[in-house]
């Protein structure tokens, strides 16, 4: 079993490792690294300066500093990839498990990975990366490992333990045996504990369990993650046309999955086009927030000219601008709310579990409730104000209560069709919601003013 050391960075031992690297302590940098979490070096080189993480990574064994690797976020391991050579990278990439290794890959253009891949000693690594490579990164082809344990039906349980010890020095974590054909065909499943129970002459065929739920190469990612969490699987199968086992896929994988969606979920509601993070260049940084910076502005324009249409009665009532942002940030907000209430269902796929009339009915009832209470409120705020204008009273109340209608079922439409449509749905929390929230509060605001005041 291997030891992991529990293991806390403190400012004592990252001042003695960048002593040891300066110093060129090798011993100091092995020992005090030794059996500890490769998640945590990460972390760790992460601190250092890029220099200091390269010496590092370079003291190291080959095959811890290829699972450290892996363990960086994408940017940082992007760096760190080019301050290497290309043999070096060879190296590593060869070292690490299937997926990982075409994912490192698929960032390089198509003459750098011919040269990288070169290098590769291994051929059966090299033609396991090779075959990855030709699938979307995004589907389940794209994000399966080929490193798996698999079993003839027709082996019986001495066979099936020989090959597993064979094939388990490639495979970090044996969830279950999967059942084939002479064909390579899927079959079904085994458990070890059912291989260890059963006598040795039985049959695989005998004890397998032919319910087994297996995915498509070409199915999308995020339908994988949904199966995985539906079924709680720990591992699925992935398989081609013909039901040919072609590799797996775990919950590690999915984890990295969700978390790449959450992030482009998140960038998305803030009105970011397109996946980036700080190390990017500053054009691309522009681009990406740029657009939805320019519909704001658009929206703005918009709103000042709403504004400059109304302004003679402004001018009559001027008391009425001071409201203006009420109206415009409780709309904006609504949205935001409803909108982010069905962007999580549409990824949990669950926002057809009740009929869409059910759903609008239930967003109509909270709304009215919301709006009813927050009016109130404001109103009496007003009237204590305004020393009992009524009428001004009503006028805010009335629009605030409105705008709380209107923003909630905007909120809820704007990411179902957008959907739809095929458009990411989380793009409608952003400033998608906000901008269309506060032109629709403020018309509503000045037509109800006109209408009550006389203005």
């Amino acid at each position: 079993m291997e030891i992991i050391k529990q293991f806390e960075l403190s400012k004592e031992y990252l001042e003695s490792l960048r002593q040891a690297i300066e110093s060129e302590d090798l011993n100091f940098i092995r020992e005090t690294l030794d059996g500890v979490n490769v998640a945590d070096i990460a972390a760790l080189l992460d601190e250092l300066s890029m220099d200091e993480a390269m010496y590092v990574m370079r003291v190291l064994d080959d095959q811890l500093s290829a699972d450290i690797l892996t363990e960086f976020e994408d940017a940082t391991q992007l760096r760190i990839l080019k301050e290497l050579e290309i043999p070096e990278i060879a190296k590593l990439i060869e070292l690490m498990d299937s997926d990982d290794a075409a994912d490192i890959l698929n960032t390089y253009s198509e003459r750098e990975r011919e040269e990288i891949i070169s290098y590769f000693e291994d051929k059966v690594k090299s033609d396991q990366i090779l075959d990855l490579l030709r699938y979307d990164e995004d589907t389940a082809g794209g994000i399966m490992a080929k490193e798996f344990i698999r079993a003839n039906k027709n082996w019986n349980v001495v066979q099936t333990i020989n090959e597993i010890r064979r094939q388990a020095e490639n495979v970090n974590k044996i969830y279950s045996i999967f059942v084939v054909n002479n064909r390579q065909q899927l079959l079904g499943l085994v458990s070890l504990k059912r291989i260890v129970l059963a006598a040795e002459d039985t049959k695989i065929e005998d004890i397998y369990e032919e319910e087994v739920i297996s995915v498509p190469t070409h199915m999308d990612q995020e339908e994988v993650a949904e199966i995985m969490r539906k079924y709680d699987l720990e591992s699925v199968p992935v398989i081609n046309a013909k039901k040919k086992l072609v590799g797996r896929i775990t919950v590690d994988d999915i984890l990295d999955v969700m978390r790449e969606e959450a992030e482009e979920d998140m960038q998305a509601m803030t009105g970011i086009s397109d996946t980036v993070d700080e190390y990017d260049s500053v054009i691309k940084l522009t681009k990406a927030r740029l657009p939805w910076l320019l519909i704001g502005i658009c929206g703005g324009l918009l709103g000042a000219g709403f504004i400059g249409f109304f302004e003679e009665g402004l001018s009559k009532v001027t008391a009425l601008a001071f409201f203006i942002p009420l109206i415009t940030a409780t709309g904006g907000n609504v949205g935001i709310q409803s909108s982010s209430l069905v962007v999580q269902s549409l990824a949990n796929k669950s926002i057809f579990d009740d009929s869409l009339g059910k759903r609008f009915l239930k967003v109509l009832l909270v709304a009215v409730l919301n709006g009813l209470i927050l009016a109130t409120f404001v109103f009496g705020v007003v009237v204590f104000i305004y020393h009992n204008e009524v009428a001004f009273a009503l006028v805010v109340s009335i629009a605030l209560f409105s705008v709380v209608l209107l923003s909630s079922f905007m909120g809820t439409i704007t990411p179902i069709v957008l959907d739809k449509v095929g458009v990411n749905p989380a793009l409608a929390s952003g400033p998608f919601i906000t901008t269309a929230n506060d032109l629709i509060g403020l018309a509503v605001y000045f037509l109800i003013a006109i209408s009550l005041l006389n203005i």
